[in-house]
């Protein structure tokens, strides 16, 4: 059925966005809001989404209209859930694939067995490090703002909960693991961190958020065929 009601917008509504590869979130809420005032005629209307997803990264992204903003802060301390694919045996700056390569290490000596182990020290509270090429603040600035501009960048640890941790899928250098999470863990920095306890280093070389609480990325629509819905009156 097409949305025609700008009403249901203002008052409030939660958009599960499937958000594509090279997009940020913010891309995602832009998106949106420049197409409820072009196609539904919405001159003023509050959007925003309910935690950051890195462009490099798909997933669930959890957008709210209208009175629903004022949702955002509940949506954001659900747990999470996401399916993550890291390289063994080289890191980069930024954890992910954003950066270069700049170091590279040995990986023989890791197995399924080492690599299990390794896995369940992550699980519970623990200290975590986010990355430099992070949305954090940092004296009024975005971390990644300074990071990109060559700028020395002191990040804070926190610390974070991890639920839950399963091998999916190993066959070296690469392993698949979905990780249950809670609210600030960055999977980047798991990901650093994992490399560092196998005595070797790794970085994040794909990432799908699956879940954000009960919510599940296979509920959710590209935000093209979202947008393609909206009929005007």
């Amino acid at each position: 059925m097409s949305i025609t009601t700008p009403d249901e917008f203002l008052e409030g509504k939660v958009v599960l966005i499937d958000k594509e590869i090279d997009w940020t979130s913010f891309d995602v809420v832009n998106k949106l809001r420049g197409s409820l005032k072009t196609i539904l005629k919405i001159p003023k209307i509050k959007v925003g989404h309910a935690g950051t997803l890195d462009p490099l990264a798909t997933g669930l992204v959890i957008i709210c209209t209208g009175r629903a903003t004022k949702s955002i802060e509940s949506f954001q301390a659900l747990e999470k859930e996401y399916m993550a694919e890291i390289t063994l045996g080289a890191t980069t700056p930024s954890f992910d694939l954003e950066t270069k390569i700049d170091e590279r290490f040995p990986v023989d000596h890791i197995d399924k067995e080492l690599l299990e182990a390794s896995l369940q020290q992550f699980i519970g509270d623990i200290p975590q490090v986010p990355p430099k090429f992070s949305a954090k603040q940092i004296n009024g600035k975005r971390a990644y703002e300074l990071a990109r501009q060559g700028e020395e960048v002191k990040m804070r640890t926190n610390i974070v909960t991890i639920y839950e941790i399963e091998l999916i899928e190993f066959s070296s250098p690469k392993l698949v693991i979905r990780v249950r999470c809670g609210k600030g863990t960055y999977i980047r920095s798991l990901a650093n961190d994992l490399g560092i306890s196998l005595n070797s280093g790794a970085h994040l070389s794909g990432l799908k958020r699956t879940k954000i609480g009960d919510y599940h990325v296979n509920d959710a629509e590209k935000i093209g065929d979202f947008v393609k819905k909206l009929k005007p009156l």
